[in-house]
């Protein structure tokens, strides 16, 4: 299999005792017939297909031994399924709508269940930009709103560069005010859809968009787009805008800062806000600010955390709310540099 050693390096080499990822993926398609292979095709993601694809041609002369790693390794994860996950979700539904009524447990489940995608949404993943941007040009903006929401965030951002400053900004605030979608719009949007691609005819209620994906499609922008674009949602909606604009940085952002940054950062910051806001941070960030202080320092902050034991949430949400708007200040001051919109924001 010299192609598949090429595009693994160096570990092809152990491939005859591990064959993973895509490529097992490959074998086992290579195994089926054409059509069982269409079917589970079907199901994948543009992404996906590429990836598969690419690994088809590269497992073409796959040895017997990389063929029974690759069985050996569906095989074990088929055993790790257990009967339980089989139905589950139809068994939940039924059992919600015995006990509570339709409208009730459309409601209970509706904020309860996991987010599912909506398979006639499946249609943008495989549109190109230019065609997604003229789409939110044409359409109405509540429309374009649960499209922009229905989207990868980089693939998001460059759409809404595509278009004007005005459309960009009335788009980020309504996909920023999007929450549990009705089945009505979610109709309207599948016809907008099925004049483009093949669309599948389901109705369900969707969480979709709100704040934290406007701020991480916001993010993926670049620098000038993102702050144009925020300028004139806030213009629209002040606290919409900065309630956004606090979610483009947030705590564990501070793990991009470099160490020159970081450590400029834990000199201002007060010892004691400091300790209350390591107490739910990631073990990874607290290490890196352990480490731009001084030994002395950090086995300071390190006993007072222990001391303290146990505080409420909202203790420890404001003293980091309160360290991002002293990076904010200084990064207004220009004493450091923060990362966001575009890899550049400051």
């Amino acid at each position: 299999m010299a192609d598949l050693a090429e595009l693994e390096g160096d570990d092809g080499a152990a491939r005859s005792s591990s064959v993973e990822g895509p490529y097992a993926a490959a074998i086992l398609l290579m195994l089926l017939g054409d059509e069982e292979a269409a079917a589970i095709m079907r199901e994948l993601g543009p992404e996906e297909v590429r990836e598969i694809g690419k690994a088809m041609y590269a497992v073409a002369d796959a040895s017997e031994t990389e063929v029974e790693a690759a069985l050996d390794r569906f095989i074990g994860g088929t055993r790790q399924v257990s009967s339980l996950a089989a139905g589950a979700a139809p068994h939940i539904r039924k059992v919600f709508t015995q006990a509570l009524g339709t409208a009730r447990a459309d409601n209970v489940l509706g904020s309860v269940a996991p987010r599912e995608s909506v398979k006639s949404l499946e249609t943008l993943r495989w549109m190109e930009v230019p065609a997604i941007a003229k789409l939110l040009a044409r359409e109405h903006p509540q429309v374009g709103a649960l499209i922009v929401a229905s989207l990868n965030p980089d693939v998001a951002a460059e759409a809404l560069n595509c278009l004007s400053d005005e459309l960009q900004s009335e788009l980020v605030m309504r996909a920023a005010r999007l929450g549990a979608v009705s089945s009505e719009a979610i109709a309207e949007l599948e016809d907008v859809l099925s004049r483009v691609g093949d669309v599948r005819q389901t109705k369900p209620k969707v969480s979709m968009g709100g704040r934290s994906d406007a701020a991480r499609i916001m993010n993926k922008m670049a620098k000038a787009d993102g702050e144009r674009v925020l300028k004139g949602l806030k213009k629209r909606d002040k606290i919409l805008g900065q309630q956004i604009e606090d979610e483009m940085f947030v705590f564990d952002n501070l793990m991009d800062l470099n160490d020159k940054n970081l450590g400029a950062l834990m000199r201002t910051v007060d010892s004691a806000i400091l300790t209350l806001a390591l107490k739910s941070a990631q073990p990874a960030l607290v290490e890196r600010m352990f480490a731009c202080m001084s030994a002395r320092a950090a086995q300071t902050i390190r006993d007072e955390m222990e001391e303290r034991g146990m505080v409420k949430r909202i203790e420890v949400e404001e003293a980091q709310k309160a360290i991002i708007a002293m990076a904010r200040q200084m990064a207004a001051e220009g004493t450091i540099m923060l990362g966001g919109p575009g890899d550049d924001y400051v």
